[in-house]
């Protein structure tokens, strides 16, 4: 899956499948996980979030089920 690099403390990366609904997110400590079921809609508010540190922590973090993947 292809990621946009972010500016951000914790996230370094972020993508998303669309056919899948499966959004894929690079942490700064190397860890690579996937969010499964999140509609376009919260991908794009993250990915064009103030804070997407804060966005994650509030909206995708405890709301998704995932998977570490890397």
């Amino acid at each position: 899956m292809t990621r946009t690099p972010v500016e951000s403390s914790n996230l370094a990366s972020i993508g998303y499948e669309e056919n899948s609904h499966t959004l894929e997110i690079e942490f700064h400590n190397g860890g690579i996980y996937q969010y499964y079921a999140v509609p376009i809609r919260i991908y794009n508010e993250l990915l064009n979030a103030e804070s997407h540190g804060k966005y994650f922590a509030a909206n995708i973090r405890t709301v998704y089920e995932y998977r570490k993947v890397g």
